[in-house]
């Protein structure tokens, strides 16, 4: 048998992003994921939608699927956007934020260090970011 697939399709709106962490939130009380892994899915899981919503210059939906395997939760977060190279987009000097008023930019580290793994595919035709969180 398939592992169990739950699918959202999100417009660009303010706070959308949080019909997704509480998908999310649902879907990892089901596994049994403790506290602590549930806020780390959902704070990585609105960094990759806020980066959909705020930099994929698409007028589309954002697409999310939550693969429930019986020892991770994959997250798929999928826009028809612009792409970009993960390699390119560089990791913030934190002197430099703090010392700035923008203190956005570590959406992309944060996701890595939030998850077990992160993997982007990007191209001119839309960006799939998924990650995963172990049981």
């Amino acid at each position: 048998m398939s592992n169990p697939t739950v699918e959202l399709t999100l417009p660009v709106m303010q706070d959308m992003e949080l019909a997704a962490t509480k998908t999310a939130e649902v879907i990892a009380k089901r596994m049994d994921l403790d506290g602590e892994k549930t806020d780390e899915i959902s704070m990585a899981l609105i960094e990759a939608c806020i980066n959909a919503f705020e930099h994929s210059k698409s007028k589309d939906n954002i697409f999310i699927q939550y693969i429930i395997d019986p020892e991770k939760l994959i997250i798929k977060v999928g826009d028809k956007g612009i792409g970009f190279d993960a390699e390119v987009v560089a990791i913030p000097k934190i002197v430099e934020k703090l010392n700035s008023d923008n203190k956005r930019g570590w959406g992309l580290q944060l996701m890595k260090e939030l998850m077990d793994t992160v993997e982007f595919q990007s191209s001119e035709d839309g960006t799939t970011v998924t990650m995963t969180k172990n049981r």
